[in-house]
């Protein structure tokens, strides 16, 4: 049996990818192996929203040169964002892959892989495919029990650091029949959870014929017997409205949890990124959700040292922070990605800047999670066990609906299964607790 090692780096929509280029390999006779050193094909699922993740994947690529040299037979390829964006510039500093597949062909990979074992040639294909990914597709998930489901690939907002609408392209949403048709075989294969995905999923149903929103696409999805839980991610602000929070209320499958991206507290900078929004407008949607859904827990993501960012913009952000509480944020350093309006800013800031700022930020966010998670102290929450806890082996981890991480102690057999824990313990990144048996 031939076997192939993918590495996925990026966000969760590269994921989903990952287990479509998996079922592909496996359809076509390949198995999966955790060690590049025992594949045939070795493939790397590339990301490009940071040059810090490029530059990880060229670290990648100079260990897997290595290995070509000593088996040439070998096939070696690049997928995904980074190979979409910049086909030449990987060609030229990677000129030993075997073949490079943009966001719009990896779906091509069986037919790539054959071709090159037939002719020996390099395969480079990152044309764009207005019509999107073909129906039926299949996919090796990752877990028997949560399944990430796309309902809206691209993005339209063109925000001023973000490379997005160029290597996803333009927003296209997924058939609502098709949605509900992939959701419905996962509840019948046992699955308990779907996280919905898009680059901003607010927007999904706008270059529909068909007049449905996400609102709506959310209450066809609750209507889905064996799916206990609904997630969804991300949310932009600038589309988030009355309508789909009232959703959240009402549908009862539909999780407690909402990422919502600030980026930055200061208006001139929100400004300057092209989001779409000002601290106020943020401000006022935190607090409509709040109302409306009591108890949500609210996830952010922020971006420190923008070109221009003063201290008295940072502190805009820090003073925004600690007043919404966030229950928990993505923290980034700004990174100048070639080819993004950002990037031809003035005033770029210096990197021991941007480094203080981060950790200025990150000590208010850690001191936050604490308080926040120290209340739960005591309570009950049903949690869907995820797997085996990644610092201690003998105890289990899950997620409650509020996307809360809480660590117990319990058997394997219990992973993909819901169980009721107490909390006992509040930490800053997760929670503990005790396993109670009704």
């Amino acid at each position: 049996m031939l076997s192939a090692y993918l590495k996925t780096y990026g966000c969760q929509m590269n994921e989903y990818d990952s287990e479509v280029m998996a079922g592909l390999l496996k359809e076509n006779g390949y198995g999966l192996v955790d060690n590049p050193e025992k594949a045939d094909v070795i493939l790397l699922n590339t990301c490009y929203v940071r040059e810090k993740v490029k530059h990880k994947i060229y670290s990648k690529l100079g260990e897997l040169e290595k290995l070509k040299e000593k088996n040439p037979h070998i096939i070696l390829g690049l997928c995904g964002c980074l190979v979409q964006r910049e086909p030449k510039e990987t060609i030229q500093r990677a000129p030993f892959l075997d073949f490079l597949l943009g966001t719009f062909s990896f779906y091509k990979l069986s037919e790539v892989i054959n071709n090159i074992r037939k002719n020996h040639k390099m395969v480079i294909n990152v044309e764009e495919n207005s019509n999107g990914l073909p129906k039926g597709l299949p996919k090796l998930r990752r877990k028997k029990f949560s399944a990430f489901v796309p309902i809206i690939r691209g993005c339209n907002n063109f925000c001023s650091y973000c490379n997005v609408p160029y290597v996803r392209g333009r927003e296209k949403s997924r058939a609502p029949e098709d949605i509900l048709k992939e959701i419905d075989e996962l509840s019948s294969h046992g699955y308990k959870e779907v996280t919905l995905l898009g680059q901003n999923v607010n927007s999904y149903g706008k270059d529909l014929k068909e007049k449905i929103d996400f609102a709506d696409i959310l209450s066809l999805i609750n209507q889905i017997k064996g799916i206990k839980r609904i997630r969804f991610t991300t949310s932009h602000p600038k589309d988030l409205n009355s309508k789909l929070i009232r959703s959240m209320d009402s549908l009862d499958k539909v999780c407690e949890h909402l990422h919502l991206p600030l980026q930055s507290g200061s208006d001139k900078i929100l400004q300057q990124m092209r989001r779409g929004y000002t601290r106020s407008m943020y401000r006022d949607l935190v607090n409509e959700t709040r109302k409306i859904v009591p108890g949500i827990s609210l996830t952010t993501d922020i971006i420190v040292g923008f070109p221009g960012e003063e201290e008295r913009d940072f502190q805009d952000t820090l003073n925004l922070v600690k007043e919404i509480r966030f229950d928990g944020a993505f923290t980034f350093i700004y990174s100048c990605l070639k080819g993004t309006k950002a990037a031809e800013l003035k005033h770029q800031i210096p990197e021991e800047v941007k480094k203080e700022r981060l950790r200025r930020l990150i000590e208010i966010q850690k001191k936050i999670n604490q308080e926040n998670n120290e209340t739960l102290v005591e309570k009950e929450f049903s949690v869907l066990v995820e797997g085996v806890s990644k610092k201690n082996e003998s105890e289990l981890q899950g997620r409650t609906r509020h996307n809360k991480i809480v660590v117990f102690k319990g058997k394997r057999d219990l992973i993909g299964k819901f169980v009721l824990v107490k909390v006992t313990e509040g930490g800053c990144w997760a929670l503990k607790g005790d396993r109670i048996i009704c």
